[in-house]
């Protein structure tokens, strides 16, 4: 590489830092909004929106979704299992973590459908191997890019229109599910660190400007320059809504409250946006379990009650879904630290005005486990496939690189 060359990318780099813009990321666009595609027979609306939510760190199903009418998991867990008194109860000897007041009301009205048993063949227990098979959906690794990138790249070569804010990340990570091989899409950490670029175009013209001449494709520098540049366009294009709207429902001071407040704004004031990625941290619980994890699942509750309730008053519940997933479970059985370590199969959720609330599949059998963990009994790409297919209206064979049957959890 030359010294020019170097020079450049430390510019991009640099820019991108200096006003913390992202961390690059990838994602390429949505179908076009005036397509409307079929599958199994039924339209699938050309405006849906699909939130993924990430409980990153490996949330304890057993704890989240509590079998509360099995002996053996209060035998597993003498300190640590919700007391049944205290459990929520749902439907089959299954129920709520006591904290989960808000998503239990939703799964009352029908509005949640908590898919048990979610996992993959010889699951991995590291972080960031299990974090990357979920997010590029191919655990032996062969499918490059994320599954959400692979999805939107599609989308382009079926002539799909490109739109700044088709795609919007929220994080502070780089999603690998978000990268594509066509396009870029930006990833904030939050909609803060637009509004401090929003009312000054010199900084922006500048950064524009820094990028230089467009780098050889494929190339480190021309991966950066995409994302700055793709980053600079949806400041633009957000200009004109942020501002517009300002959610009328109660959201916690937590990341999952300011998670779901930033994205209930851009889903009220973003017609053209197909899907926000969304990332909170902190379900690692090896150690004191039981308060940390209380605290975080009120606070995810909380903020999907609440903005399903902001759905319904700004007339899009019928067109919104939020996909649930974490790297995986944690064992069967508490440790000696108060706490649970990694483990394998564990719920996923799928929340929305049009999912098939309840129950899908058996739950937890905790006298047939797999080296101490639940056992997985649908694999992860199944319900990544219903999505895909029966609600965003893709192709999930190319997406994932083979056929997976989907769930009847749609309506």
């Amino acid at each position: 590489m030359s010294n020019d060359i170097s020079r450049r990318e430390l510019f991009v780099k640099g820019g991108v830092l200096a006003v913390g813009l992202m961390a690059p990321s990838w994602l390429s666009a949505i179908a076009r909004a005036d397509v409307v595609k079929m599958s199994k027979g039924k339209a699938i609306a050309p405006d849906n929106v699909l939130i993924v939510c990430q409980l990153s760190g490996g949330n304890d199903g057993l704890n989240t979704i509590v079998p509360y009418m099995d002996q053996a998991y209060y035998d597993l867990r003498p300190n640590l299992a919700i007391s049944k008194d205290a459990v929520i109860p749902a439907a089959d000897g299954l129920g709520f973590h006591p904290a989960m007041t808000g998503f239990a009301k939703l799964f009352k009205e029908g509005k949640v459908a908590v898919i048990n048993n979610v996992g993959y063949p010889n699951s991995n227990r590291s972080h960031f191997k299990s974090m990357d098979i979920w997010q590029s959906a191919s655990p032996d690794g062969a499918l490059k890019y994320g599954w959400i990138g692979r999805a939107f790249d599609k989308n382009c070569e079926s002539g799909g229109k490109l739109d700044a804010l088709a795609g919007l990340g929220l994080s502070t990570e780089r999603p690998l599910a978000l990268t594509a091989n066509e396009v870029s899409i930006p990833c904030f950490a939050s909609l803060g660190d637009v509004q401090q670029m929003v009312g000054d175009p010199d900084a922006e013209k500048m950064l524009r400007e820094i990028q230089g001449m467009a780098a050889k494709e494929g190339s480190a520098v021309r991966t950066i320059q995409m994302a700055n540049n793709s980053a600079l366009d949806a400041i633009a294009a957000l200009k004109a809504n942020l501002g517009k709207y300002e959610p009328k429902q109660t959201y916690g001071d937590d990341p999952f409250g300011r998670g779901f407040k930033q994205i209930a704004q851009i889903v009220a004031t973003s017609p053209q946006t197909r899907v926000i990625y969304f990332s909170a941290g902190g379900f690692d619980t090896h150690a004191r379990q039981a308060e940390a994890h209380e605290k975080l699942l009120k606070g995810f509750s909380d903020a999907v009650a609440a903005f399903q309730a902001e759905m319904e008053a700004v007339g899009r519940a019928d067109k919104v879904m939020t996909l649930v997933f974490s790297e995986f479970g944690r064992r069967s059985y508490e440790n000696g630290s108060a706490g649970t370590d990694h483990g394998q199969a564990a719920p996923m959720f799928l929340i929305g005005k049009n999912v098939k609330g309840g129950f899908h599949g058996p739950k937890p059998d905790l006298q047939d486990l797999n080296d101490g963990d639940v056992k997985f009994k649908v694999d992860f790409r199944q319900v990544y496939a219903t999505a895909l297919d029966n609600w965003m209206g893709n192709d999930s064979a190319v997406v994932l690189g083979q056929q997976f049957q989907t769930l009847d959890v749609l309506k």
